[in-house]
């Protein structure tokens, strides 16, 4: 099976885009009622993770926490000047896996997932392969 690629434009350098919407109608398109939903970020600046989507504030508390425990100025040798990006995304992670069952996506109640930009704006895909 061929996983589907979502493609996004992200907005800014630093930016979690809730992406939950979208894949709960991949999920709901693919029919499977009982499987799992694997997310893939192809990109080595970027990442995805799950986290409360109901207070945006979360959002910007998580983005300010990693730039302040990975500053965009800091000693790094990486000639690109986006080494902060790099550390962040391995650091959140580039894979991701959902449960699904009766044809939903398996989160709690606050629960959203995340496409995270740290080396934007720029266009971006994920890849999202869903399987019994």
């Amino acid at each position: 099976m061929t996983p589907i690629t979502l493609t996004l434009r992200t907005g800014s350098r630093t930016d979690l885009i809730e992406i939950t919407w979208k894949v709960r109608e991949l999920v709901s398109q693919s029919g499977i009622q009982d499987g799992i939903c694997t997310l893939f970020v192809p990109h080595t600046t970027a990442a995805v993770t799950i986290n409360e989507n109901a207070d945006p504030d979360v959002v910007t508390d998580m983005i300010r926490s990693l730039d302040k425990l990975i500053p965009w100025n800091g000693d790094y040798r990486h000639a690109e000047g986006n080494s902060a990006a790099h550390l962040k995304s391995s650091l959140t992670g580039v894979s991701l896996q959902v449960f699904i069952s009766e044809g939903q996506l398996v989160l709690g109640t606050w629960q959203g997932i995340y496409f995270c930009e740290f080396d934007g704006p720029r266009s971006r895909k994920i890849l999202i392969d869903i399987r019994k």
